[in-house]
């Protein structure tokens, strides 16, 4: 009952993966969960700073029900500084409770796991709304982990690609990453410095950026058909949002914190534009067309990380490479 785990970045990292496509089954469920009601999953907080309005840490408190059972909270830096300091943007730790006495039983390094879920959001949309795991080709624009996941999501579940374009700013990044794809992955990729040439002729798009506000605004920047997964959230303008199929996580979370999806809502004072959520998809209840682009816009929820978290925690204890803390709690009894 007072036992209290820490599992650290580096036994995280290796059980995810060891795991790519048991935790794409785990995002599933729990989205399927989500969409029943047995979670909850309050709205984040954000702690933001005068001095750096760039950076912020965010708490995403949650509780996921069913087989689960486990509450807990993550909170999660994103410093986009860091990325000229050459090291990552985003830092993270995830604290778990037990629902039958509310007592913390593991600390989690949470930044790969912050990045599985999302990469395993990612490819479990892309496979939902393509209907199989192929692309000819897959354009990856932002170069940093988050995208560097997703691949590794994409090639643990199998999926056939062509080709792999990538676009980014940076050059450094953008080459590192069409390396990792091409030798390590065995997609053959390259750069691109064109964002227009990126986006023309992709099945699928990802967008993994930092950027604050839209930058893909031309009218014609994504196809009929053509799948977006919209990660970094911000880079569509609400025009393109508008002409298109929108497909998110949850929609209350989703609009707000001026998300694409939030700005198309600002713009023309309601929700129309929306086609329903990820779940709705999984279960057969709303579903896409062709004659439009198709744009997946998810907010990242708090259950995601509880599943994930306790999915590399329970394979931590199994294989004894949780770190066991003997009397983290001081006092065990009331007297």
């Amino acid at each position: 009952m007072y036992e209290f785990s820490v599992i650290g970045g580096k036994t995280a990292r290796e059980i995810i993966g060891a795991s790519r496509p048991e935790i794409v089954d785990v995002v599933r469920d729990t989205y399927l969960a989500h969409h029943a009601g047995d979670s909850v999953n309050p709205d984040s907080y954000f702690l933001r700073f005068p001095e750096k309005p760039d950076a912020r840490i965010i708490a995403l408190p949650a509780h996921l029900g069913g087989g689960a059972d486990v509450s807990g909270i993550k909170w999660i830096s994103s410093f986009p500084a860091n990325i000229e300091r050459g090291i990552p943007r985003a830092s993270a730790a995830l604290l778990l409770n037990d629902y039958e006495t509310g007592y913390p039983f593991a600390c989690l390094e949470a930044s790969q796991i912050s990045a599985a879920r999302t990469a395993a959001s990612a490819v479990l949309a892309a496979e939902q709304l393509t209907g199989g795991r192929t692309a000819g080709k897959l354009t990856v624009v932002g170069a940093g982990i988050i995208a560097r996941n997703i691949l590794e999501f994409f090639k643990a579940r199998e999926w056939a690609v062509t080709s792999v374009t990538v676009h980014d700013k940076s050059e450094e990044y953008g080459s590192a990453l069409a390396a990792h794809s091409t030798d390590v992955l065995g997609y053959p990729a390259a750069t691109e410095s064109s964002l227009s040439a990126a986006l023309t002729g992709a099945d699928v798009v990802v967008l993994a950026t930092t950027a604050a506000e839209p930058y893909i605004v031309a009218p014609d920047a994504f196809a009929p058909g053509q799948v977006v997964l919209n990660i970094s959230l911000r880079d569509i303008g609400p025009e393109l949002i508008d002409g298109a199929y929108n497909i998110l996580d949850d929609v209350d979370h989703c609009l707000k914190a001026n998300t694409s999806p939030h700005l198309a809502e600002q713009k023309y004072g309601g929700r129309d534009f929306i086609t329903g959520t990820l779940a709705q998809v999984v279960n057969g209840e709303v579903s896409v067309g062709t004659d439009k682009p198709v744009i997946f816009s998810p907010f990242g929820l708090g259950v995601l990380d509880l599943a994930v978290g306790l999915h590399v925690f329970r394979t931590a204890k199994e294989s004894g490479t949780a770190v066991e803390i003997e009397d983290f709690f001081g006092e065990t009894t009331r007297w």
